[in-house]
């Protein structure tokens, strides 16, 4: 591989992984602000509002910086991914377009409203603008999804003469099937992410005492959507995604699963490590037909190994591969009997005395930013070594005429840059939790 390929896919992994770290908390708090902001309107309690103002300062940081570490990527389309833009600028156009124009713009007006119109609006009229804010920000993740979903499993195209990729079917590129479970699985995600970062900041405070009463909300309400996301992130929505990949990607499904022969009857390994040149696991740790029904539901169904496919094919890091998917995959059980517990905990009345328990909840909160960047490198390194599945290989769609050194100069800058945008952003939501909620009311204790 060629260090400027490497260098451009390194480049664009940085920044849009460093994006997501903000995107994914601004899909669950968008949600969770809602949730308060019902509540506040249902029981009229002013508690219930200034905690939807606390957690809308802290989303607003978040939603400034995700729009200034976002709008650099759509420019490297042009400037380090030249001939994939060419080729297939008519297609994914049209969902970024519709993603800047819709909702991007339905977000931010409403931020707005949400952030400085609750006088104005009065209190129906706020509820609607922290709504709009929620759809806004989902919505905006349904057509970056639907984008990716496309480069993924390519639908409703023709290739024209010049070798352009043309659209011949929109509903086919915005309901296609893959976007449609990538996406609830993503934003189920998100939801883990805001419902940890919720519940820990509360069980903060509680371990502090100080803005109990707040830190009791955020935990309860934390806990509480935080179950639901982290069950529905597994099951039906991650385990979906998992047979369209089987489906349509077999190789990729083999190579996450570190499966190397063909056999009936698969086991799923649960621990061990990939072996490329003997082509073997080492100290596997498997179940055994498990890998069989949860791809096929029969126990002994044939499931192509890595050895089925030309090895032209395989995706190009299948250790990096392996362990992203094995890590989303770990957490993701790991965060469903946090929950759990303490949704039971919570349920009996005693979650707010048990100090371990809120320990637990509180240092577990960057945990969902490694799963949800786990994820998504699971999904883009499985596509390997296609930028657009089947259709074009990653190596003939980046610029030609940008060298390595011209790469590692703009790297290094974002690098630099995006450091001390990172921070500044945390910085500024450590002043915020610092201060606590509270204080517009006189709540402040």
């Amino acid at each position: 591989m060629d260090s400027a390929l490497s260098l451009h896919r390194f480049h664009f992994a940085f920044t849009i992984t460093f994006h997501y770290l903000f995107v994914q908390l601004t899909l669950g708090l968008s949600l969770l602000i809602f949730i308060l902001r019902t509540m506040a309107l249902r029981t009229g309690n002013e508690h219930y509002a200034e905690s939807a103002r606390f957690w809308a300062k802290i989303f607003a940081v978040n939603f400034a910086l995700g729009v200034v570490t976002g709008i650099p990527m759509e420019f490297q389309f042009g400037t380090n991914w030249a001939r994939f833009s060419k080729a297939a600028g008519g297609v994914i156009g049209q969902t970024l377009a519709m993603e800047g124009l819709y909702s991007f713009f339905l977000e931010s007006s409403f931020l707005g409203l949400m952030l400085f119109g609750e006088k104005i609006l009065g209190r129906v009229g706020h509820w609607f603008s922290t709504m709009a804010v929620w759809i806004g920000s989902w919505m905006s993740g349904y057509l970056i999804v639907a984008t990716n979903s496309w480069m993924q499993r390519p639908v409703g195209h023709e290739i024209g003469a010049g070798g352009e990729i043309r659209l011949t079917s929109w509903a086919a590129l915005l309901f296609n099937d893959w976007a449609f479970w990538q996406y609830w699985h993503t934003i189920m995600g998100g939801v883990v992410t805001g419902t940890f970062v919720m519940a820990g900041t509360g069980a903060f405070y509680l371990l502090l005492k100080k803005h109990e009463q707040f830190g009791k909300t955020f935990v309860r309400v934390g806990v509480t959507v935080g179950i639901a996301a982290a069950l529905l992130a597994a099951f039906p929505t991650g385990d979906q995604q998992g047979q369209l990949v089987a489906r349509h990607q077999p190789v990729t499904l083999a190579a996450m699963e570190g499966h190397f022969e063909t056999q009936a009857g698969a086991p799923i390994a649960i621990l061990g490590q990939p072996d490329i040149n003997k082509r073997k696991l080492d100290n596997p740790f498997v179940i055994p037909k498990a890998l069989s029904f949860i791809t096929h539901r029969q126990w002994e169904a044939v499931v192509h190994g890595l050895d089925a496919f030309p090895v032209e094919t395989w995706p190009d890091n299948i250790p990096l591969l392996y362990y992203s998917f094995h890590i989303m995959v770990g957490l993701g059980t790991i965060f469903m009997a946090i929950m759990g517990l303490a949704f039971v905990l919570q349920w009996r009345g005693t979650l707010y005395r048990i100090k371990p328990m809120l320990w637990v909840l509180m240092l577990a909160i960057p945990l969902p930013y490694v799963a949800n960047t786990a994820g998504w490198m699971t999904s883009e390194l499985g596509r390997q070594p296609w930028v657009i599945y089947g259709l074009m290989r990653t190596s003939a769609g980046t610029s030609p005429h940008v060298s390595s050194g011209s790469a590692m100069f703009t790297l290094l800058g974002f690098m630099g840059m995006y450091s001390l945008l990172m921070m500044l952003g945390l910085f500024m939501i450590w002043r915020e939790i610092d201060h606590g909620p509270g204080r517009t009311a006189g709540s402040h204790h």
